[in-house]
């Protein structure tokens, strides 16, 4: 059993770091994450990981992919600035995993405002009640039950908020929200998952010009959406995309069985800049008959000499994988000509001067409305809605 001062070194050490990474922008925000202790919701995980500024799966599938985990702090931080809870809202969450990101809203919307979660996992509702009580964290409402539904009960809300990535925005989520409330959620474009701060506006569509990268489990049940994600034959590599079904994995998995050549993009692309810049425009400006995806690799194995995760065009005679960590250095299979793709989209957005999340726009537009024409970005057709993504000039 940990004692205390290591405890609160460690608490205090995680701290440190979200404050360096501007997660803690907010007082309420701050002073939450400062008062619920995390080890709680994680009783049988090591302090030294639960203090650590990472997500921490708690549940997998048969196939070992995972499917619910206890959120990065950092990254629920985020969420909650974008959410801009204040004291006395109702708010509901699709996920509770642990329970954790709900004891964390209880403790913003205090005493006058409430918080209900829905967790479609019987097991997990029934341990996340059992932590919220073990921390004395009181009027949380948990609730065993299909996500996509929403819980009518208790609407309308001020904030309804997702723990996990959707592939569509569920009409009885729009439905419960009041009038002037903000939907927050990871929706995924392209296999990319994007956290949206959607709004009602008056025309009957949603607006979201708040937009940040992030990771979670998917949504299960009946909202889950299609399969945009498959393996690549039997091995570690998975790969997503609106358009996976396009994608002939076992022409893919011999072209990557193949001899493959290593190539430069230039100059050299940050992290912070790939990932909030570069991958959106490469994802909104693909280059006719190529796909765009992301892929990812099973519990760090590696494949095709690849590993980790990262995005990739594919066409019929060739494909490019350009890894996340590795500084634009890019694996090309079957010829050059994807990896010419990638750097002439490198030089435009230079060129454009790097457009970036900031200037990301979503917009969800009901389908019993005319499907809109665009001049910009990229609309995807999903259940309920068109999807219409682009970015501001």
């Amino acid at each position: 059993m940990a004692k205390p001062e290591q405890v609160k070194r460690l608490w205090s050490q995680m701290l440190a770091s979200m404050r360096k990474e501007g997660a803690l922008a907010t007082p309420g925000v701050e002073a939450a994450f400062t008062a619920v202790p995390r080890h709680l919701f994680l009783p049988n995980v090591s302090i030294e990981e639960v203090y650590t500024d990472k997500a921490i799966g708690i549940q997998h599938d048969e196939h070992g992919l995972l499917t619910s985990s206890s959120s990065q702090p950092t990254m629920m931080a985020i969420m909650l600035n974008q959410l801009q809870l204040k004291s006395g809202d109702n708010v509901l969450e699709i996920g509770t995993a642990t329970g954790y990101n709900a004891a964390i809203m209880k403790y913003i919307v205090g005493e006058t405002g409430t918080v209900t979660s829905i967790e479609i996992d019987a097991e997990l509702a029934k341990q996340a009640q059992a932590n919220l009580q073990h921390s004395q964290i009181k009027a949380v409402h948990v609730v065993h039950a299909d996500g996509a539904l929403g819980y009518a009960p208790r609407a309308s809300y001020d904030h309804i908020v997702a723990s996990v990535g959707v592939w569509d925005i569920p009409s009885a989520w729009i439905s419960q929200l009041k009038p002037k409330g903000s939907l927050v959620v990871p929706i995924v474009v392209d296999g990319i998952q994007i956290s949206a701060t959607f709004t009602l506006q008056a025309d009957g569509t949603a607006l979201s010009t708040d937009n940040r990268p992030c990771a979670f489990v998917y949504l299960r049940g009946q909202h889950a959406g299609p399969n945009f994600r498959r393996q690549v034959a039997s091995s570690a590599l998975y790969i997503l995309a609106d358009e996976v079904d396009k994608i002939d994995t076992v022409a893919l998995h011999l072209l990557l069985s193949d001899d493959q050549e290593y190539c430069q993009l230039t100059p050299n692309i940050k992290l912070n800049e790939f990932w909030f810049g570069y991958q959106i425009y490469l994802m909104l400006n693909e280059p006719e008959g190529y796909i765009f995806l992301v892929y990812s690799m099973a519990d760090g194995q590696k494949a095709y000499g690849l590993e980790g995760r990262g995005v990739a065009l594919f066409a019929k005679g060739a494909a490019s994988f350009v890894d996340y960590n590795e500084k634009g250095v890019v694996h090309c299979f079957a010829g050059s000509d994807a990896f010419m793709e990638l750097q002439r989209l490198l030089d435009e957005w230079i060129t454009l001067g790097k457009p970036s999340m900031d200037a990301l726009r979503m917009r969800l537009i009901p389908k019993d409305m005319p499907k809109p024409s665009i001049e910009k970005g990229k609309l995807y057709e999903r259940r309920d809605h068109y999807l219409h993504v682009w970015l501001e000039a």
